[in-house]
């Protein structure tokens, strides 16, 4: 990595699933090497119950988080913006780092189908990792 923390934000609709497990893994993964934010256009009460029981079932606990809602300071402070469902409602800035990663929603899905959703967005994130090292 550069000798700055690369800021990395997660972005999807509820940040209650997706965001949340995405932004666990690289807090799990990259340590103090990276800053990991998480936000959602239209934040949920509280995280996803089956995506902390998911998370957990690796070491992963993401049960102290809270979903908070997307602000224009937190696209601006990330030098990689990575985007889940959210659509036209995510901010764009020219010069930041956009990904956008297609994934089956987790909400009201039951622990089987969150599952593969969770391994396929730590997969992601490690790739991600990766290529900020």
């Amino acid at each position: 990595m550069s000798r700055a923390r690369p800021t990395v934000l997660f972005v999807c609709v509820h940040n209650a699933g997706r965001s949340q497990m995405a932004a666990g893994f690289l807090r799990e993964l990259g340590g103090d090497e990276v800053e990991v934010l998480s936000a959602g256009s239209t934040p949920a009460d509280q995280v996803n119950p089956v995506a902390v029981e998911a998370m957990a079932e690796l070491g992963v606990d993401i049960a102290g988080q809270q979903p908070k809602v997307l602000t224009d300071d937190a696209v601006v402070a990330a030098d990689v913006v990575v985007t889940m469902g959210c659509g036209d409602e995510c901010p764009f800035y020219v010069g930041k780092r956009y990904e956008d990663w297609v994934l089956d929603d987790p909400a009201g899905q039951g622990l089987d189908t969150v599952r593969p959703i969770r391994d396929e967005i730590r997969t992601r994130v490690e790739q991600l990792l990766a290529s900020l090292r």
